[in-house]
């Protein structure tokens, strides 16, 4: 995609980082998945040259001479046992990718954040239909999952839709171009140094994976920001959490829909997911006007407070909330009404997926849209 078309897309959506394990950001912030950045090309006439394999321009950039990343392959080199010349041979083909810079930057300050604007990119007749289509083609794999992990097939169907439209645009970089240009090349932003030694970390994970797999680690293509396959899992995320849920003796996140299934199940469940939650993932709620509860939307990305807790400041739902955790969830309309919502532990843990409301939210909506459209009711728990 263009340069231009890319950073339209970006100030439009004033979006975050995606997904399975990047993103730290504030709880108003949201970036389009891979999914919404990276639009397909239409096929190109018969007589003319086929598209190009990347639909991005990597300079080239000699890292190998720059001290930090030196310093950084001896160490992956000691503690890892690579050989370190293979290393520097393998730094030197490294592109720099300055789309993945610009993607990056904090949204613009003073423009409002607008859930319904970002639900209606969401939660579209492509995303529902082709949603349909993937739990039918996947049926035996999602129930085998909702039964072992706990997790709706809604759910993960929900996931595997926002992230890629169940793998039609799993992205074209190379994995090792977008890592180590954010790992030694990252915008001023928050916690600059932070997200350097994040994106340090899953260029060694790349590596490790590599060699666990006998594959050339500039054969992975990815995300702007490196993550992998129909569930755009992080490097690290695919090393802890992936499973080989098709059983043929490998992990496959690219090509494998049963593997994608389980891997985004084992995830969840490593990150919070209660199969014993009870009523909805979320409940729509009213707040008081003497603003007593907007203490209780600085609980971070977790559930904390019981119904008691929260009708004692101000918060209230149109039927009762069973007794369990739950957390305040503030989703920004623009100039429109803020929505306020009451979100149980398993709508935190879709959070760890993606670390923004507007994602998590997406997730649910999409979910119960699928399952409609398939026929079904929603599920408890939905």
């Amino acid at each position: 995609m263009p340069m231009k078309t890319l950073i339209t897309a970006l100030l439009l959506s004033a979006a975050t980082l995606s997904a399975s394990a990047v993103a730290q950001v504030d709880r108003y912030g949201y970036k389009l998945p891979p999914s919404m950045q990276q639009k397909k090309k239409k096929p190109a006439a018969a007589k003319k040259k086929a598209a190009p394999a990347v639909d991005y321009t990597g300079e080239y950039v000699n890292f190998g001479d720059w001290q930090e990343v030196r310093a950084f392959l001896d160490d992956v080199a000691a503690r890892d046992g690579f050989d370190r010349a293979e290393l520097s041979t393998l730094i030197n083909q490294v592109r720099y990718v300055d789309t993945a810079v610009q993607l990056v930057k904090p949204a613009p300050p003073g423009k409002p954040k607008n859930w319904q604007a970002y639900r209606t990119l969401m939660i579209d007749a492509v995303r529902t239909d082709a949603g349909v289509k993937f739990w039918n083609d996947n049926a035996e794999a999602l129930q085998r999952a909702e039964s072992l992990y706990g997790v709706p097939a809604e759910i993960i169907v929900a996931i595997i839709g926002v992230e890629t439209v169940y793998g039609r645009n799993t992205g074209r970089f190379r994995v090792l171009d977008a890592l180590t240009t954010l790992a030694f090349s990252y915008p001023e932003a928050p916690q600059r140094r932070e997200r350097m030694a994040f994106f340090r970390g899953e260029i060694e994970a790349t590596l490790l994976y590599a060699r666990q797999t006998g594959i050339d680690p500039l054969s992975l293509k990815g995300s702007f920001a490196g993550a992998l396959g129909m569930p755009q899992f992080m490097p690290s995320s695919l090393m802890k959490y992936a499973v080989d849920f098709d059983g043929d003796g490998k992990i496959d996140l690219l090509n494998s829909a049963t593997d994608a299934i389980g891997s985004v199940a084992a995830f969840l469940t490593s990150h919070g997911w209660q199969r014993e939650q009870t009523g909805p993932i979320v409940q729509a709620a009213t707040v008081s006007p003497n603003r007593a509860w907007e203490p209780l939307l600085q609980q971070g990305l977790k559930a904390s407070y019981r119904p008691a807790e929260l009708t004692a400041a101000g918060v209230s739902t149109a039927t009762p909330a069973p007794d369990q955790l739950y957390g305040l969830v503030d989703l920004q309309n623009g100039a429109e009404p803020t929505e306020y919502w009451l979100a149980n532990t398993n709508f935190f843990a879709i959070t760890q997926y993606n670390r923004s409301y507007f994602y998590a939210m997406s997730v649910v909506e999409l979910g119960k849209a699928v399952r409609l459209a398939r026929g079904g009711a929603v599920a408890s728990g939905m």
